[in-house]
């Protein structure tokens, strides 16, 4: 065994000590502390020995081989083969990588995240099992508190819209609302599908065989945002909107959405969908559980009646 050789079995063997030492000269039961130690020996080891051997060639190897056609500023290179050893670590370092990550360490150990995540979990289906029969009162009241936190930063505490930053929820829809709508056409899962509503170039009022008129998108669009009242838009709508919402606005379930009044599936739609309009986008709550979705359905559709 020459010089090189004790070198680096005397500084593997120090720097093995050396990393005992920082870990408190312990191990326990801990897997971390025994997969970091093992990987420290595997990594010492490895280093210093093909450290050593590189040197060791370096002092005895002359260039020798075939060289590439490529050259770099005249620097050429040869035509080597892998070497066997830097391989075979090389592939065992990503074979002990996948190890790790899928039954070492990350995916099977315990983490804070994995704990907080677990206590969440239980806690939401203790709350869900504690409040799952609420009557239509509490369920308001609760509803009521969850809008102050997850609803009035955009909607207000009135639930006005906030000078119009966000939809007034004390009316079901505004007239500048249903006219973009009208032009545009819409998307937004109201009743819990992806059937679209087509712009105005599909829109063909049955009373007259054509399609709507810009006057007629102004009129209609007051009569309904005024709550379908008076006369005035009516027979619009019932040429163009009624075969799908219905004569009332109600809508009609996998067809088209309520548009007279705030009902509590349409709020929930909103919220499990998220909804984009005239005034900009409003996100989907995925943060909700069941019981809290449904109360502030309750809460919110009682806001407009």
């Amino acid at each position: 065994m020459n010089k090189l050789m004790v070198f680096g079995v005397v500084f593997v063997l120090a720097l093995l000590g050396l990393t005992w030492v920082i870990a408190g000269g312990q191990m326990g039961d801990d897997i971390v502390n025994k997969l970091a130690m093992l990987g420290a020996v595997a990594t010492a080891t490895i280093a210093i020995f093909v450290a050593l051997k590189y040197i060791r060639q370096m002092q005895t190897d002359k260039a020798s081989g075939k060289l590439a056609d490529e050259n770099w500023d005249g620097i050429g290179e040869y035509k080597n083969e892998l070497p066997f050893g830097w391989a075979i670590i090389f592939f065992g370092s990503i074979i002990w990588a996948i190890w790790y990550f899928l039954a070492g360490y990350p995916v099977n150990a315990y983490s804070q995240y994995g704990e907080y995540n677990e206590d969440v979990a239980a806690h939401d289906a203790k709350f869900e099992a504690q409040y799952a029969n609420m009557d239509e009162s509490s369920l308001k009241a609760m509803g009521e508190s969850i809008f102050i936190v997850q609803c009035a930063p955009c909607h207000g505490l009135q639930a006005d819209g906030i000078d119009g930053k966000a939809a007034d929820l004390h009316h079901r829809i505004a007239e500048n609302s249903v006219k973009a709508v009208i032009m545009n056409g819409s998307n937004n899962n109201l009743v819990g599908t992806g059937a679209p509503m087509p712009d105005r170039n599909g829109l063909l009022n049955a009373n007259t065989g054509a399609l709507i008129t810009d006057a007629e998108i102004d009129t209609v669009s007051k009569y309904v945002a005024g709550g379908m009242q008076g006369t005035e838009g009516a027979d619009v709508f019932a040429g163009t909107c009624a075969a799908c919402h219905g004569a009332d606005g109600k809508g009609m379930d996998m067809v088209a959405p309520n548009i007279a009044e705030m009902s509590p599936s349409l709020v929930d739609a909103v919220i499990h969908h998220g909804k984009k309009g005239v005034i900009g986008t409003m996100p989907a709550f995925t943060n909700l559980t069941e019981v809290q979705a449904k109360a502030i359905d309750a809460y919110v559709s009682s806001l407009s009646k």
